[in-house]
């Protein structure tokens, strides 16, 4: 396992951590979800599912778009029409929430394109979403008491994985033996 993709169990969730969806959460908008809180205070939390990448191209979604290779993701159930994006380029951090470690949420959307014209951003640092996950004021604490997620600490890593498809299950491999364990239980828990 690379160390740098090593992330630990948390007892709550906190703006720069990741939700994983319990095994059995059968909500399809989080099944098998990994999201990043960008937000979470005693007003609610917004977060980006990073494993659901779309079929659509960002010139398909946006049709004044630069040419650009990276993947569009479904950031969650909550305002699909909005775009967002997740970023580590310093560049940009101007105006720019900085969730953790030189990862950003937004920034000025205009010098982005210019960049992306200019062949500056490479997709390995940038994640560009329609929608996101939000939850209202102690929505997801009562999500928690119902253990519907588990929460972990956030890597850069991770959240720029080349490989989304095995992200729920990779997270949950690298938090120790307990959820080793967990990321190979069945969607259907009478399969078990």
């Amino acid at each position: 396992m690379d160390h740098k993709k090593m992330t630990a169990p948390v007892k709550i969730p906190a703006k720069g951590t990741f939700l994983l969806s319990n095994p059995f959460l059968a909500d399809p908008n989080f099944r098998r979800s990994v999201v990043l809180l960008t937000e979470h205070d005693e007003d609610g939390s917004v977060g980006f599912i990073l494993n659901k990448p779309t079929n659509l191209t960002l010139m398909e979604a946006i049709p004044d778009f630069p040419d650009f290779e990276g993947n569009l993701y479904l950031g969650g159930p909550v305002q699909p029409e909005t775009l967002h994006f997740l970023h580590v380029i310093d560049a940009l951090s101007h105006g720019a929430e900085s969730v953790r470690d030189g990862v950003y949420w937004g920034g000025n959307y205009d010098l982005l394109r210019e960049m992306i014209s200019r062949g500056e951003v490479h997709p390995d640092q940038i994640r560009f979403f329609m929608g996101y996950s939000g939850w209202g004021a102690r929505q997801l604490d009562g999500e928690m008491k119902a253990k519907s997620w588990i929460v972990s600490k956030a890597t850069r890593d991770f959240t720029f994985t080349a490989d989304p498809q095995n992200l729920w299950k990779d997270v949950l491999c690298s938090m120790g033996r307990k959820y080793q364990l967990m990321s190979n239980y069945p969607l259907d828990p009478s399969l078990n």
